[in-house]
């Protein structure tokens, strides 16, 4: 159950109160102040759209969410990060329990809420994984399994598709196969180019991905097994 309630009392006096009513029910509560951004780490690679639209929303007050600071494995977006004021941090990859160790400060460090994989292109731990479950979300093209591997619109374009897609889930320790929140498809026909597949791509990912930020910002996704239920 999901509940929005205005309250005199501050969260602390809040979180008591409901404890004392519902004691004999012993329930798992959570409860938190909805103007309180969740604090976000996004964590990309050389791909920009989907960063981007994430920054955009939040500097628009339109995604419940502040974002400390944005992980990659290359350099290539730094520039951009920093002239949204925010701070960059490079992370190499050539030893992952590192990486995922210094990662692991970082989330600590900065009281992070919420891991997005905004077209980070790297397979995290299962250790990971399993640590952090429930709070880290990826985006991915809608190709699974036909269309593993690189260029997967350029698969597509070649075996002939007519509708092209995002899938934004959980990161499990099963690779592309958590719980799905967000999903959107747009037709083609045999005209379109890889190119311009390419473009629709983006375009849908970065929507998929920032509207299962915002449900998640908003705590309207409850998962329940390998399965969501979301509240729109």
């Amino acid at each position: 159950m999901r509940t929005r309630f205005e309250s005199e009392l501050d969260l602390a006096g809040a979180t008591s109160a409901w404890q004392h009513e519902l004691n004999n029910f012993t329930p798992v509560l959570h409860l938190r102040k909805t103007n309180q951004p969740l604090k976000t780490l996004v964590m990309v690679s050389k791909e920009s759209h989907c960063l981007r639209d994430l920054m955009y929303l939040s500097e628009l007050n339109e995604l419940n969410i502040e974002i400390p600071i944005v992980v990659s494995n290359h350099e290539s977006l730094k520039e951009l990060v920093e002239s949204h004021g925010l701070k960059f941090i490079h992370l190499s990859v050539d030893d992952k329990t590192t990486t995922e160790a210094k990662l692991t400060e970082l989330i600590s460090k900065y009281e992070i809420d919420l891991v997005v994989l905004a077209r980070y292109m790297q397979v995290l731990s299962a250790e990971f994984c399993e640590k952090f479950a429930g709070q880290l979300i990826n985006i991915h093209h809608s190709f699974l399994p036909g269309f593993k591997g690189a260029k997967p619109y350029h698969q597509a374009h070649q075996r002939g598709v007519k509708i092209i897609g995002a899938t934004a889930h959980f990161v499990t320790a099963d690779l592309d196969e958590g719980p799905i929140i967000e999903q959107d498809v747009a037709h083609i026909t045999h005209a379109a180019t890889a190119e311009e597949m390419v473009a629709l791509g983006r375009d849908i990912e970065r929507r998929v991905l920032s509207k299962a930020v915002k449900l998640y910002a908003e705590d309207k996704i409850f998962l329940v097994a390998n399965r969501t239920v979301v509240f729109n």
